[in-house]
């Protein structure tokens, strides 16, 4: 989710790019094998349509994957000026998503999905210096707790009531204050997405190709909190994991989006879109734990 992004001329823009990548047929392909970062092995990859898929993805209970994209944004929603959709999390069968509109936006948002199809908007007016990015949705274990993010350099995630499923949130939309934010210890940048390993620890994805605060190119991070979150401010401790691959048919510059842990099959997935214009296709790379 970059600046690009923000705004639905430039939303319409990619999406007119992705259809025409889409009728010429051009696609990525892995050219190199993957390296073992410490932790985690590389234990596959697969693709996914860039137009429905690039901007996240959340796993289901029974372990099948849910994608989101530019095109999954509900018109109604578009209308209103969500134009953005992030990172997505699932938890207890409802899909929790993350929006935001233009660069003159005032406020995020997110929609929470029952699993009998029931959508509930929560709106959260910025705050002041808050940004009005929207990158992800990260449903804390206990299911009360949502952390979510801002774009740039960043000494902080964001964390609200899970809207629905925290009993101090109204059962059917509405207002959405912050709670106690995650203090880091290290900056982080460009952060596209996070999810929950377990209930103290996160693993996010950054876009970051400087090398100028991690020494990998777009790291996959690790977030350490001091104790569960219950609302309060917590501090969390920030390392790299590993940099995500970046491997296509197609040079430039490659764009980390989403991630995802599958807890119930130990499973890691993080989301790559390669270089124009082989991004009509989305790569997912897989990881396991190499111990434990």
């Amino acid at each position: 989710m970059t600046p690009l992004k923000t705004t639905a001329k430039a939303s319409t823009a990619l999406l007119g790019a992705l259809a025409l990548a889409l009728a010429t047929g051009t696609g990525a392909a892995a050219d190199s094998a993957p390296r073992s970062p410490g932790g985690w092995q590389e234990s596959g990859v697969s693709s996914v349509n860039s137009l429905t898929g690039s901007q996240g993805l959340a796993s289901r209970a029974d372990g099948s994957l849910l994608y989101r994209g530019l095109a999954s944004i509900p018109l109604d929603l578009r209308v209103k000026g969500w134009t953005h959709i992030g990172d997505p999390d699932i938890a207890d069968g409802h899909t929790v998503d993350a929006y935001q509109g233009g660069d003159d936006a005032k406020s995020k948002m997110f929609a929470v999905t029952t699993p009998a199809g029931k959508r509930y908007l929560y709106e959260h007016k910025l705050d002041a210096g808050e940004k009005l990015n929207n990158s992800f949705a990260a449903v804390s274990p206990d299911k009360q707790w949502l952390v979510s993010g801002e774009w740039g350099d960043q000494n902080r995630l964001q964390v609200f009531p899970a809207p629905l499923l925290n009993s101090s949130t109204p059962p059917t939309g509405g207002a959405l204050p912050q709670a106690g934010q995650i203090s880091l210890d290290k900056p982080v940048r460009d952060i596209q997405g996070c999810d929950f390993v377990s209930g103290t620890r996160l693993v996010c994805a950054s876009n970051d190709g400087s090398r100028q605060l991690w020494p990998e190119d777009r790291p996959v991070l690790q977030v350490d909190l001091e104790h569960a979150l219950d609302g309060k401010p917590v501090t969390g401790k920030v390392t790299s994991l590993f940099a995500v691959p970046q491997r296509s048919i197609c040079a430039g510059t490659f764009e980390t989006e989403g991630v995802d842990y599958d807890a119930g099959r130990r499973t890691l997935r993080a989301e790559v879109v390669p270089p124009v214009p082989c991004l009509v296709t989305t790569s997912v790379y897989s990881y396991k734990p190499t111990t434990g």
